[in-house]
């Protein structure tokens, strides 16, 4: 029986992902900030929950420490995260780091605690939750695309060196996503002089959140990617997602990054 480790599971695509491995047969080791709020995945078999914080480099240790223990693990799923909007003058410094850290120190930190165990086997699968943001960018959402795109650098680049040693890496690229991520995971700045901006955007966010994915369907796509078995880096997962890349590719960065912006300014 294989095992799937996976944080940020407590809700959205990371609870998704939890209940579809485990309905696959597999063992879930569920990460999460508070896992003893936890009511839905404590009443599933072959699913342990263990308290992860991935901004707190001594609990990813620990963490990754104790589930070594309780069991090998073939695939690490990198999926805690959240959204900073906000006109970066806006932003606190305090904002920034917590971004940076959540999205992406988190992910590298985990990663790194895996490896070694991965090397020594020769075996084993990152997948990380990156976004089509992290392929085209928005307004008002700087860091948080910093973040994503650098998610799909730095993937890229550890595919390089993974790959020699049986070890795959992977990325997976969701556009809208049924959760209550603009309410939950959002946290944005305040600045007058963006105001209209800002509105663009969130009008524009409402209406494409009308054609996001269920989160399972997107669960689906890191189930596909942890077992067809190829060295494909990036899966894009949602219709709308799919779409707005075709097109980005379809017309050329400057072609399409033009077009789209008409919809904000």
């Amino acid at each position: 029986m294989k095992t799937i480790f996976i944080t940020g599971a407590s809700t959205g695509l990371g609870k998704a992902t939890a209940r579809l491995f485990q309905s696959k047969g597999w063992n879930v080791i569920a990460t999460m900030r508070n896992p003893g709020a936890e009511t839905e995945l404590t009443h599933l078999e072959n699913v342990t929950l263990l308290p992860l914080d991935v901004t707190n480099l001594d609990q990813i240790k620990s963490t990754v420490k104790k589930a070594l223990e309780i069991s090998d693990i073939d695939v690490v799923f990198n999926n805690a995260g959240y959204g900073l909007i906000g006109p970066l003058e806006s932003l606190t410094d305090e904002q920034i780091v917590k971004q940076i850290t959540t999205n992406l120190l988190g992910v590298i930190r985990v990663s790194q605690a895996f490896i070694p165990y991965f090397r020594e086997n020769r075996k084993g699968i990152f997948i990380s939750t990156t976004s089509i943001g992290g392929l085209l960018t928005f307004p008002i959402a700087s860091i948080y695309h910093a973040t994503k795109w650098a998610l799909e650098g730095w993937s890229e680049s550890m595919a390089f060196e993974l790959n020699t040693l049986g070890i795959s890496i992977k990325t997976v690229a969701p556009g809208g996503i049924k959760t209550d991520f603009i309410s939950r995971s959002l946290d944005t700045g305040n600045q007058p002089e963006y105001e209209e901006l800002v509105n663009a955007m969130f009008s524009n966010t409402e209406s494409m959140m009308e054609h996001a994915t269920e989160p399972k369907l997107i669960a689906e796509v890191v189930y596909e990617a942890a077992t067809d078995g190829k060295k494909q880096l990036t899966y894009i997962a949602g219709e709308d997602a799919k779409a707005l890349y075709a097109q980005r590719q379809q017309l050329g960065v400057e072609a399409f990054r033009e077009q789209f912006g008409k919809q904000f300014i």
